[in-house]
């Protein structure tokens, strides 16, 4: 399997968030120097700093004071009398009793009797646990007749009273069981509204503010990152310090006619410091910064998002100068092209996108409100968003160079103690394709590693096994027979040696045949410099070295194996996008019949090529692949003794450097390339102002 070290960008931000609570003047800042601490909303704030709750003491007592009251009113509701009453059978045994004349009294109500008898009598009589008591209760049955039982009860002279089965009730009885529930409904509203108010939600809690922006704010107190804390990126924040200056000094270019932009576009892979940009510039400014996803805007109910893109920039303009920065742009700004729905009306999405065009058409020019969105798509947002007056600029946040990367990792290490021989720009020479986040999490993880080791400082053999571990994964403790090393370790000679003896392949680094993520064994292979653009003849050389491990297989064994199913799939994606995307087949041309994201049609005669292009593009990526076959096929036949020697020094050392690799190989070692002057430190972004 071989590796190259491209990895995508990311960068290290600071977290979001702010609010008034946040005590004015200097906040305290971690030993880097970039991290915002305590938190804007308040996590890690000194206890003296904290908000206090609001008092509830009062109302806690009287609720306890109310169930306790609750519950002594059940128990005495509850609590029996002197003498339990029981249930006993209408026949045989009450009337018995009747016939016998032990029956005092009764009393009943809609069939069911409740009497005394004139002794205490225990039922059932041959219970012995059972209580002896005069107290009984029983039913009469709706089939009985009524005039003999009472005959029997005129006969043996027994106290009858009546009990009006539906007793007149009093007004307020009345009112307490017909409106109390409803009472009781209103009064839990009213009660959670309180709390909400008291939270600071205001009116109803979330049902009022279901309409209301849920944008982070922050305020300019709050705001701790400025230019300073940005690195590797200096083209962006040179473009932002224009911004910066539009947001200090507005009257400057009013004077001239000159109106601030309204929005600001950034742009660019995953992770390369699009929101630390943003709060920079809010920092440097000192405008109230809001923060928002865009995806925070849409919810199930048709307008909502509209309405919460209104309160959004009516706060905006209160709090002028202001800069909204909205994450994710494409989530809501997506083209509106081909996405209308079979019933011709707008979905949710479509309305809060053309509410947000009307807001930023509703800019005035003497506003200080700016937008700033970012994306990692941007060319699948709508026309109407990126035209001129809503986002006037574009601002490309690309991966940094070998000398931005110094940067990020001095940015990034300003806390870490790093020993003598830790040698930064080696690091990033190393790293090429990495950025701020990929960095920051190489930084803490030699970090942690250099705890785990017991280690006072970080070392440099930390930052290398971090390195080694983000590229090629954790180790796996797993055996492997002698049969399946050997296999392994051919495989992984094979890509080594076809690297280091194909004029435009990447430099071999390390040979491995340590288990490593899904992996049984890896090969690392990095440029000595960053990359802009690849060469038909180095794309076939990475055609060829991600085909040295199959071929390895075929010409010491006769056989194949599944193990090189990844290197398939990385050269067959190289090659379908050399005919494809970059026109380097002659019989197709420079055209592009692929698409750039990789994804095909999903309706079937969608395709905007016919099937015979599709299958000359196909032809063609199988000629090219089998040329490299039998190119690589050749080679490794021709040095099948190098192969061999390299097997079996990975096989006793398991793991070889690049020195060790080329000796063993008996290939002579590129020589290093020059090394580069070490940047010197980024000076504070300034802005001119007027005189």
């Amino acid at each position: 399997m071989s590796v190259v070290a491209e990895s995508n960008l990311a960068s290290s931000e600071p977290p979001n968030g702010g609010d008034k609570s946040v005590p004015p003047g200097p906040m305290p800042r971690d030993k880097g120097g970039w991290r915002v601490a305590p938190a804007p909303d308040g996590r890690g704030m000194p206890d003296e700093h904290k908000p206090t709750p609001p008092h509830r003491m009062r109302a806690f007592w009287l609720l306890l004071l109310g169930l306790l009251a609750i519950n002594w009113l059940f128990v005495l509701i509850s609590q029996p009398s002197t003498q339990p009453r029981v249930t006993v059978p209408f026949s045989p045994y009450f009337l018995q009793q009747l016939e016998a004349g032990k029956v005092k009294s009764i009393s009943s109500r809609s069939g069911s009797i409740q009497g005394t008898f004139t002794e205490k009598l225990k039922y059932p009589a041959n219970d012995s646990s059972a209580t002896p008591t005069t107290l009984f209760a029983t039913q009469v049955p709706s089939f009985w007749n009524s005039n003999q039982l009472t005959n029997l009860l005129i006969e043996h002279n027994v106290e009858v009273n009546a009990k009006n089965p539906n007793p007149g009730t009093s007004l307020l009885t009345e009112l307490l069981v017909g409106f109390g529930p409803t009472l009781l409904l209103f009064a839990v509203i009213y009660f959670i509204a309180r709390r909400a108010m008291r939270a600071g939600g205001g009116g109803l809690g979330g049902l009022g503010n279901f309409g209301r922006s849920q944008a982070r704010r922050v305020d300019p107190q709050s705001i701790r990152v400025t230019f300073d804390d940005v690195a590797g990126i200096d083209e962006a924040k040179a473009e932002l310090a224009e911004i910066v200056d539009f947001l200090k000094n507005p009257e400057r270019y009013q004077k001239l006619g000159g109106r601030t932009p309204h929005g600001v576009l950034l742009f660019g892979p995953p992770g390369t410091g699009k929101t630390l940009l943003a709060r920079a510039v809010a920092g440097e400014a000192h405008a109230a910064f809001f923060s928002i996803a865009a995806s925070e805007f849409i919810e199930a109910i048709v307008g909502v998002g509209a309405a919460r893109v209104r309160d959004l920039f009516a706060k905006a303009k209160e709090a002028a100068p202001a800069i909204i920065f909205i994450d994710e742009l494409d989530a809501i700004g997506r083209s509106r092209q081909g996405s209308a729905q079979i019933t011709g009306a707008n979905d949710e999405r479509e309305q809060t996108l053309d509410q947000i065009l009307t807001e930023m058409d509703g800019f005035e020019s003497n506003q200080a409100v700016i937008v700033l969105g970012a994306t990692n798509r941007p060319e699948i947002l709508d026309p109407a968003l990126l035209r001129p007056g809503r986002f006037d600029r574009r601002v490309a946040v690309q991966p940094p160079d070998r000398t931005g990367r110094v940067k990020i990792l001095q940015v990034h290490t300003r806390s870490i103690p790093l020993a003598d021989d830790v040698d930064l720009g080696q690091l990033a020479s190393s790293t090429p394709g990495m950025v701020g986040a990929d960095l920051a999490n190489l930084c803490n993880e030699a970090a942690l590693l250099a705890a785990r080791r017991g280690h006072d400082k970080v070392q440099q053999a930390d930052f290398t096994d971090s390195l080694e571990k983000i590229l090629l994964g954790a180790p796996r403790g797993i055996m492997l027979s002698l049969a399946d090393r050997e296999r392994t370790a051919y495989h992984e000679s094979g890509h080594a040696l076809v690297g280091m003896l194909t004029p435009g392949a990447d430099p071999v680094r390390k040979v491995s045949i340590i288990p490593r993520g899904q992996a049984l064994g890896v090969t690392l292979s990095t440029p000595d410099a960053d990359r802009v653009s690849y060469s038909t003849e180095e794309l076939d050389a990475k055609i060829k070295v991600a085909l040295g491990g199959r071929v390895a297989e075929e010409v010491v064994y006769g056989k194949i194996t599944t193990g090189a199913e990844s290197d398939i799939q990385q050269l067959t994606q190289i090659a379908r996008q050399m005919v494809g995307r970059w026109g380097m087949s002659e019989k197709l041309g420079p055209i592009t019949v692929l698409p750039s994201d990789g994804s095909g049609p999903f309706l079937p005669g969608a395709s905007e090529t016919s099937p015979q292009t599709q299958w000359l593009v196909d032809q063609e990526v199988q000629r090219i692949v089998e040329e490299a076959h039998a190119a690589v096929t050749k080679l490794l036949t021709t040095h099948r003794g190098q192969l061999d020697s390299l097997s079996k020094a990975l096989l006793m050392a398991e793991t070889l450097d690049a020195g060790a690799a080329y000796a063993a190989a008996g290939v002579k070692m590129p020589p290093p390339p020059e090394p580069e002057p070490e940047p010197e430190p980024t000076p504070q972004a300034e802005v001119a102002t007027p005189t």
